[in-house]
């Protein structure tokens, strides 16, 4: 029922798959950046001294996961076109 009033609303399946790649690309981005957030915060917190080290891996780490995850989203929206 709720498949086909989708289909219904974007013409082929092909768009819905595509808008579906997209969500759960984005879900698994926010996934994982706020893991990495949790663990580095803790981290911290167990050793104060290495905060800057750690700081600097978690960034690299979630812009990694960033670009991967637009990447993703280029590619689904590139199918639906």
């Amino acid at each position: 029922m709720l498949l086909n009033i989708l289909l219904e609303m974007t013409g082929n399946i092909g768009t819905l798959g595509a808008g579906i790649g997209a969500g759960l690309a984005v879900l698994g981005a926010g996934l994982g950046i706020g893991r990495i957030g949790g663990s580095a915060v803790e981290s911290m917190a167990r050793q104060p001294e290495m905060a800057g080290r750690v700081q600097t891996g978690m960034l690299i780490s979630a812009g990694l996961i960033e670009g991967a995850a637009l990447f993703a989203i280029a590619v689904c929206f590139l199918i639906a076109g």
